[in-house]
């Protein structure tokens, strides 16, 4: 509870630190940046943090992290002092714009108390969820703690990889970097700091949805209120954005729905062997086979992982009918698994780029900045902030990026056509906004670009793995609902260009298909060798039948496609002919304000894209098919979605009326009943109803402790224990991963000779800088020679020795009389041993 407190007293207390900051940064949004500046808080305290430490001029330690918030601070009261002190005057949404920060607030504090409510609770919801279930165990949770734990003992940057010694992380870590800064100045152990961070996380997420809804809905014109000659503005109610966080981070897929009645036996013949046509057809794995009898659901009467099928929805098969696993997560999933990893880190800062985009869609960043010889039409601080929010991003989940620069180029794109109207000048525009953009993303986190490498290698194409309507509308619908009702309600929307859009949208898809498939004959097929093999593992004769059965399988899952053009080719519509002339002083002030409706466009259509990349083409990785590019697309898609879902659902509610209002109430309400099951019922399995068997507590070392007290005596002392590399078991699979090794370094910080292997080599491209570790280290276990162990632990600088009962079940078997003669014992205790080199 005490570290609870002091993560919440901390973030508040950054908030209000940056808040003049962010007051400076968005004065286009309504908020001012007030739900941002936590999240903006922490992006800009652990950058300068990160880059002070990069380059020697502070260590990675207490005083460091105190020197980059100083810094911080005389950012904000810089921008507290510069703050323009105008009477007040009345912004571009026709609202009173208090010229003082102080002004703002006293005239805000709906929004002000809602904020700080919503973050309080949610907050304390999750920290409250991972306290039920606090283990950091499975699925990639090690990796993390190692992360944050090997930062923890790093003196500088970059900090060194726990899991391969004498190497720095190859991993894009920064978010590893702003929980090891909270737990360090906080004085919390890191098997703390992980579920911490993960509520704080979920925090922070809410507290962004909701500020986005309501600059969103701040620039609405509600039709009961528009009068011929002006558009009457209204402050946004502080309780209708809560939308935004309930379809963000809450609102699920409709799997869990499909549990539920697949569970009471609905759709399943009678009889001893029952059968259903639609559970077959929809073909999700493990809801094939006919459920138990009786048909009820109890935690007792279903299985405990049912929940984590929901994020296994999408089922790829090849033309032979082999199954490939698809991962499709969505928030909710994400926090109910308690994964630390980078796409979960980075929400609140993909929110903070969705919210850097609106402010400049809105033109709120205008100026005028000359950088490499082009003339940008940006202020200078808004320019370099929104460099720090885009690099950021690609330093805490590379994958983002791609999202976040689209959208705040179009951003800048749509503004300038609102000031200058639509010309050929605007693609020179993107040009010079994109490039220097771009470049000085990259340089200003040139030291982790430096050290890093990836196991992306170009883009494959998909021609036989279609996504099937049916999958595709389990995973979306929930969102598609209100995104479908939203953009065919004609109100609020300028004229749409259906010709244009179509041959646009309909041109791309083609293009996409037609390179897919010009790729595959140019670079695959041009191999008679690989063409052979290829056909025979499909189980076709010639590329002629391979043409003709890959084609009539994407026309059997055409739902899928169709889907996507409905939504894409209005949105498009809508967009195309949005504010293409230039706008008169007089449209600026008074009637054509800019809208929000063009801006949801945006997320629309690019969540749109996001999910019809795949049909099409994979970015090539270790795994060899979509799995990981359906999953960071469909992840990103789903966080644009839910903000335009939220906001579609929140204008209609307020504009549609009788029987039309009833109706879509009505279906709303369905669709929220399927959406909601899932984390009603997932988090009751997941956490034992909330009947934790060994309490609350959100420090996962107490389950070390409880179930190896030996371990966690040493691991105790391997914590306070000067700096060296520990050798420890490996895997003795050659792509091991996932199971109980690298266990010391990860809990202890310190470098492992090898971790998991398997993941190493995702890491770095390869596994090259493994070397011959993977046989190395079972050699100075089992080898009687002395000779043969030194040299081992001098080519690797090895300084501890671990032996526990891991160690010691290892095949071939431990031979420990070598470490006896002729190594010192720095710990022993009943089960476990740790032996220093000199």
């Amino acid at each position: 509870m005490t570290s609870f407190i002091s993560w919440y007293i901390l973030l508040t207390l950054l908030g209000w630190i940056t808040f003049p900051l962010a007051y400076k940064l968005f004065p286009g949004l309504a908020d001012r940046g007030y739900t941002l500046s936590r999240a903006a808080g922490l992006l800009l305290w652990g950058y300068i943090f990160w880059i002070f430490t990069s380059f020697g001029i502070s260590q990675n330690d207490v005083g460091g992290i105190l020197l980059a918030l100083v810094v911080l601070l005389s950012l904000s009261v810089w921008a507290l002092l510069t703050t323009d002190r105008r009477p007040q005057t009345t912004d571009n949404r026709g609202v009173r714009d208090p010229s003082s920060v102080v002004g703002w607030l006293k005239e805000h504090l709906g929004l002000i108390l809602t904020t700080e409510i919503l973050f309080l609770l949610a907050f304390a919801f999750l920290a409250f969820v991972r306290a039920a279930n606090p283990e950091i165990v499975g699925t990639e949770k090690p990796m993390e703690l190692a992360f944050i734990d090997a930062i923890l003992r790093s003196p500088q940057f970059p900090p060194h990889d726990p899991w391969l010694s004498g190497y720095a992380i190859s991993y894009y870590h920064f978010g590893y970097i702003l929980t090891a800064m909270l737990a360090m100045i906080t004085g919390v152990p890191g098997t703390m700091a992980f579920n911490l961070m993960l509520a704080l996380v979920f925090g922070l997420a809410a507290i962004g949805a909701y500020g986005i809804l309501y600059n969103l809905l701040a620039l609405v014109v509600d039709q009961r209120q528009r009068t011929p000659d002006h558009d009457a503005v209204r402050r946004p109610s502080s309780i209708v954005p809560l939308l935004g966080p309930l379809f963000l981070l809450i609102v699920s897929n409709i799997e869990g729905f499909l549990e539920l009645i697949h569970r009471y036996g609905i759709l399943w013949s009678s009889g001893n062997s029952p059968t259903s046509r639609f559970w077959t057809w929809m073909d999700i794995r493990d809801l094939t086979s006919p459920p138990a009898q009786p048909y009820v659901w109890t935690l007792q009467s279903v299985r405990y992982l049912w929940w984590w099928r929901a994020s296994r929805v999408v089922q790829d098969y090849d033309l032979a009918g082999q199954w490939f696993e698809i991962i499709d997560e969505f928030p909710f999933f994400s926090f109910l698994l308690g994964d630390l990893h980078p796409h979960v880190l980075a929400i609140p800062f993909d929110l903070l780029a969705i919210s850097v985009a609106l402010n400049l869609f809105l033109g709120a960043s205008r100026g005028t900045l000359n950088l490499f010889g082009a003339k940008l039409h940006i202020s200078p601080l808004d320019f370099g902030f929104t460099a720090i929010v885009l690099g950021g991003l690609a330093f805490l989940n590379t994958w983002d990026i791609l999202v976040g620069a689209a959208l705040i180029v179009f951003a800048y794109v749509l503004f300038r056509i609102r000031e200058e109207g639509w010309h050929w000048d605007r693609l020179e525009d993107l040009a010079l906004f994109a490039i220097p953009l771009a470049i000085v993303s990259v340089l200003l986190y040139l030291p982790f670009y430096l050290g890093f490498s990836s196991q992306a290698g170009g883009v494959l194409p998909n021609l036989v793995y279609p996504t099937r309507g049916a999958h595709l509308w389990v995973m979306f619908a929930p969102l598609f609902i209100p995104i479908f009702a939203y953009l065919f309600w004609p109100a609020d929307k300028p004229k749409p260009n259906w010709r244009l859009a179509a041959l646009t949208i309909l041109g791309l898809t083609l293009l996409l298909w037609a390179i897919s498939w010009l790729g595959a004959f140019l670079v695959h097929f041009k191999d008679p060798t690989f063409t052979a093999q290829y056909l025979l593992s499909q189980k076709v004769a010639t590329l002629g039948a391979f043409f003709s059965a890959a084609s009539l399988k994407r026309l059997g899952s055409i739902g899928s496609l169709l889907t996507l053009l409905a939504i894409l080719i209005p949105g498009a519509a809508y967009l195309l002919t949005a504010d293409r002339r230039p706008l008169t002083e007089e449209e600026v002030s008074t009637v054509r304000r800019p809208r929000s409706t063009v801006f949801v466009l945006l997320l629309i259509l690019l969540g749109g894209l996001l999910v019809l990349g795949p049909e099409f083409l994979y970015l090539r990785d270790q795994f060899g098919w979509r799995i990981n590019t359906i999953f960071k697309f469909y992840y990103q898609a789903w966080i644009l979605w839910s903000l335009a879902a939220a906001f579609g659902v929140a204008v209609l509610f307020q504009n549609l009326h009788k029987i039309a209002g009833v109706l879509f109430r009505v279906v709303i309400g369905a669709t929220l009943i399927m959406a909601l099951t899932y984390p009603i019922l997932s988090l009751a399995t997941k956490t034992n109803d909330f009947h934790p068997p060994f309490g609350y507590t959100l420090d996962d070392f107490d389950r070390v402790r409880r179930e190896n007290p030996d371990e966690a005596d040493a691991l105790e002392w391997l914590k306070s224990a000067p700096e060296g590399v520990v050798a420890e078991a490996v895997d003795p699979s050659p792509g091991g991963s996932y199971g109980p090794y690298a266990r010391i370094a990860t809990y202890s910080g310190m470098p492992t000779v090898l971790g998991w292997p398997g993941h190493e080599s995702q890491w770095r491209g390869g596994t090259g800088p493994q070397g011959t570790r993977h046989d190395d280290i079972p050699t100075l276990y089992s080898t009687p020679d002395w000779n043969t162990a030194n040299d081992i632990i001098q080519r690797y600088n090895i300084r501890y020795i671990y032996i526990g009962s891991l160690e010691r079940s290892i095949t071939p078997p431990l031979q420990e009389e070598k470490f006896k003669s002729h190594l010192t014992v720095a710990y022993q205790n009943n089960s476990v041993v740790i032996y220093e080199i000199p």
